[in-house]
C-alpha cells in the first residue's frame, strides 16, 4: 500500500507490506478517512464485498460495520494472522478472511463491491492494475457479468516540473522524495502547473503503460532538476449531490539525470514511459525533461 517505505531490498517482495509497516498506513488520517467515507457510500446492509489484498483488514472492518458480508484476501502470513485476529475481535463472523494471493483468488459466487488498495503513487511498485485486470478476466469467464463495483472507482495522474532542494546539512543527494499533499513544501519550487497524463475507470480497460509526452511553459526562471508525480484516486462516485470521495496520495518527487535550466516563458517537454507495478527506477531511467534549442 502507498506511503510505506521502500522495502523491496529487505527480503520482502516489492508488493508485500510486512506487519511492522502496517501501522503507518493505519495512522494515515487522510487515507483512512477517505476510505471510510467512500465505503459508507458504496456499501450497505447485505452488500457482498470482496477485499483484495486486505492488509490488516481495516477496509473489511469498515464494510462490515455498514452491514456487508465480507471476504478478505491476504497472502503475507504474519499480516494475515494479525488481520484474522483483529477482524474476529471487531466483527465476529461478518468477515471471512482467506489466506490466498489476490492475483489468483476468485469468489465462488457474484459479489457487489471489490475493495482493492494495492496502491502506490504513480501506480508504481504495487499490483493494483495487474490484480484488477486479472480479476476482471477471470470473474467474467467463471462467474459472469456484470462486473462488481470497484473501489477505488477511478484514477487520475498528473506530473509537474519542479526545482527541488536535494541538499541536507550541506550534503547533496538527488534521491526520490515523498511529500504530504497537505503540507507546505519549502524545498520545492513549482516551475509550471501540474498536467494530467493519465485517467481511467477501473470498470474500463486498464492501462498497459503509464506514459507522458507533455509540454509545459515555465512560469519562473528555475533549474528543473525533478518532476513531481501526483496520483488522485476517486474512491467513490456520489450522485446526490454529484461529486466524488477523493484521496490524493503522497506526492513523489523524482530527480532528473540531467537538470534543465529554464527562463520565464520557455516551453519544455516532459516524457516518460513505464509499466504499472514497475519499480521507481523504471520511471527515473525513462524520465526526460527538455527545452528546445530555440527557447534558449
Amino acid at each position: 500500500m502507498e506511503g510505506a517505505p521502500d522495502i523491496g531490498h529487505q527480503g520482502f517482495p516489492a508488493d508485500v507490506i510486512p506487519l511492522q509497516y502496517q501501522a503507518l498506513l493505519l495512522s494515515d488520517e487522510p487515507r483512512m478517512s477517505a476510505f471510510q467515507e467512500a465505503i459508507g457510500h458504496a456499501v450497505g446492509p447485505g452488500t457482498r464485498v470482496l477485499d483484495l489484498g486486505a492488509g490488516t483488514g481495516v477496509l473489511s472492518y469498515f464494510a462490515a460495520r455498514q452491514g456487508a458480508t465480507v471476504t478478505a484476501i491476504e497472502r503475507e502470513p504474519r499480516v494475515f494472522a494479525t488481520a484474522r485476529a483483529a477482524l474476529r475481535a471487531a466483527t465476529g463472523d461478518r468477515v471471512r478472511i482467506v489466506h490466498a494471493d489476490a492475483r489468483d483468488y476468485l469468489p465462488e459466487a457474484p459479489v457487489d463491491v471489490v475493495l482493492c488498495e494495492m496502491l502506490h503513487v504513480g501506480l508504481l511498485r504495487e499490483r493494483q492494475v495487474e490484480v484488477i485486470n486479472s480479476f476482471k478476466r477471470r470473474y467474467l469467464r467463471h462467474v459472469g457479468g456484470p462486473l462488481p463495483r470497484f473501489l477505488p472507482e477511478a484514477c487520475v495522474q498528473a506530473v509537474q516540473p519542479v526545482e527541488q532542494d536535494f541538499t541536507y546539512f550541506g550534503y547533496t543527494v538527488p534521491a526520490p522524495v515523498f511529500q504530504l499533499p497537505e503540507n507546505v513544501q519549502p524545498r520545492t519550487v513549482e516551475v509550471a502547473p501540474p498536467q494530467v497524463f493519465q485517467q481511467f475507470f477501473y470498470q474500463d480497460p486498464l492501462p498497459a503503460r503509464c506514459a507522458a509526452d507533455l509540454r509545459f511553459v515555465a512560469e519562473r526562471p528555475a533549474l528543473v532538476n525533478a518532476v513531481r508525480v501526483i496520483t488522485k484516486n476517486l474512491l467513490a462516485l456520489v450522485y446526490e449531490p454529484p461529486g466524488s470521495v477523493d484521496w490524493t496520495m503522497n506526492y513523489l518527487v523524482v530527480p532528473l539525470r540531467e537538470p534543465v535550466e529554464v527562463l520565464t516563458g520557455d516551453e519544455g517537454r516532459i516524457r516518460f514511459d513505464y509499466a504499472p507495478g514497475d519499480e521507481i527506477p523504471a520511471l527515473t531511467d525513462a524520465l526526460e525533461v527538455s527545452v528546445p534549442a530555440h527557447a534558449r
